[in-house]
């Protein structure tokens, strides 16, 4: 089945580190409301933008990317079987009733990086086994 990315836009995130069960509960209600669908592949909460560092061709500087403006705020990944079927999934995220917005894409390529022994290139078998990846 197709897998779409919900990137979640907002002010900030909620998920400070001393972040209270009752500040999170909408998000959690959310969380809760999606696995409940069975359409949950993953989800990722960051942490406010004080925590964020950004790295530019020029250097790194504290703060998020855009320092003015809404920040990715999290994101999940989505089963789904169209980019409707994954936004009307999206449409319930508790960051569109606080002023944030969603960004829905279909997911390219990807996925949890296995461990694994550290390639030898000049191994055949470390060669084909990089090929069925």
């Amino acid at each position: 089945m197709p897998q779409y990315a919900v990137l979640i836009y907002a002010n900030d995130s909620a998920h400070a580190p001393e972040a209270t069960k009752e500040q999170l509960r909408d998000c959690d209600d959310h969380y809760d409301s999606m696995v409940a669908t069975g359409k949950l592949h993953s989800a990722y909460a960051f942490t406010p933008r004080d925590y964020a560092r950004t790295l530019r061709a020029h250097g790194a500087t504290d703060g998020p990317y855009n320092a003015n403006g809404d920040v990715v705020a999290g994101m999940y990944i989505l089963n789904a079987a169209s980019l409707d079927e994954a936004a009307a999934l999206a449409s319930r995220d508790p960051a569109l009733i606080s002023g944030g917005g969603v960004e829905i894409r279909p997911v390219h390529s990807g996925g949890e990086v296995a461990e694994h022994e550290p390639v030898d290139a000049g191994s055949s078998t470390n060669a084909s086994a990089r090929s069925e990846r």
